[in-house]
């Protein structure tokens, strides 16, 4: 049963008093009515010229009309549903970590290119309103596309990606929302700039600057990112065992998955956790459903006119059927 908060004028609901005074006349007059034959009627004669009694089927008719009018009223009282739109103004940067951990094979077939085509997925599967922009960062990071809502070119970037040394964590952070604060200065207009997140992708640990909470390190970017309120949402892609060859020497790459969980509780996002492909996809459809759509309070008021117009309908059938005329 919805509460009254569900409703745009529930003061429509004093009608009900209304219905409860009609019924209680109703019930008071069929009272008097029978006192009155009780009284005043021969008994005997009255058994063997009235025609037989209806019982509960005369009342029908009014029941159906009480049913009625509180099936209006609701409908008066402006009920409201909570409904799943597609958001159609909404900024989403899509930040990847290159870095040259992401060649390892931990994750068929590499990381990189497991990510590359769940990127590419989560690109085709976000609702069309919403503008999609794509950042990478290694040692530095790059804006590769301005939020748009043109997918191709979103997807021809993420097929462009290079590894590359270091991890700028921050950087890339940084660089996201630079790219969504001038988008939203761009596009902005009475209605201000339109609400942005930003889903970070890595496999590793900061290495540049080494201290994360330097000034451009990761968890003072996510600070920065809280106070623009722009939140992160997190993936920590790959496993502990992962590893890549470098200069001929076997170097791990672990993800940094407490690092990771830190920057979204920072920036008040939230993190996940993708060991495999198909988690990396399943993350991203995710994510989808919470940034492709919002939940909006819309009318629900015509099924309660409908049915109360359908018993009313019905009422006065049952009034013509039963006594041979209206209620």
């Amino acid at each position: 049963m919805p509460s009254l908060s569900g409703f745009t004028s529930p003061a429509w609901f004093l009608l009900l008093i209304l219905v409860g005074v009609l019924v209680a006349g109703y019930l008071w007059a069929q009272r008097r009515r029978r006192r009155s034959t009780m009284r005043f009627s021969n008994l005997a004669l009255l058994d063997r010229v009235a025609p037989s009694r209806q019982g509960w089927r005369k009342h029908v008719p009014m029941a159906l009309l009480g049913v009625a009018l509180v099936l209006l009223t609701v409908g008066l009282a402006g009920p409201t549903s909570e409904q799943r739109v597609p958001r159609n103004r909404a900024t989403v940067l899509l930040t990847m970590d290159v870095s040259l951990s992401m060649k390892a094979q931990d994750v068929d077939p590499s990381r990189l290119r497991a990510a590359k085509q769940a990127a590419k997925e989560f690109a085709d599967k976000l609702t069309p309103g919403i503008n999609l922009g794509l950042v990478s960062f290694a040692g530095t990071a790059t804006v590769m596309v301005m939020p748009t809502t043109d997918r191709p070119s979103v997807k021809q970037a993420i097929d462009s990606l290079q590894l590359s040394e270091a991890t700028a964590t921050g950087e890339g952070i940084k660089a996201s929302l630079s790219a969504i604060d001038s988008f939203g200065r761009m596009i902005g207009g009475g209605q201000g700039p339109p609400p942005a997140r930003i889903v970070l992708m890595a496999d590793g640990g900061q290495t540049i600057p080494r201290e994360l909470d330097a000034p451009r390190g990761a968890y003072t970017q996510a600070k920065a990112a809280k106070q623009a309120g722009v939140p992160i949402s997190t993936i920590s892609f790959g496993t502990e065992h992962g590893s890549i060859r470098i200069q001929g020497q076997r170097q791990p790459v672990e993800v940094d998955d407490q690092a990771m969980r830190h920057i979204a509780d920072l920036a008040g996002g939230e993190f996940y956790k993708a060991a495999s492909a198909e988690q990396l996809r399943s993350v991203y459809d995710t994510l989808q459903e919470q940034i492709g759509y919002e939940v909006k309070r819309t009318d629900a008021s015509k099924p309660w006119f409908v049915l109360g117009t359908l018993a009313a309908i019905v009422a006065a059938g049952a009034a013509l059927l039963v006594g041979q005329r209206l209620p």
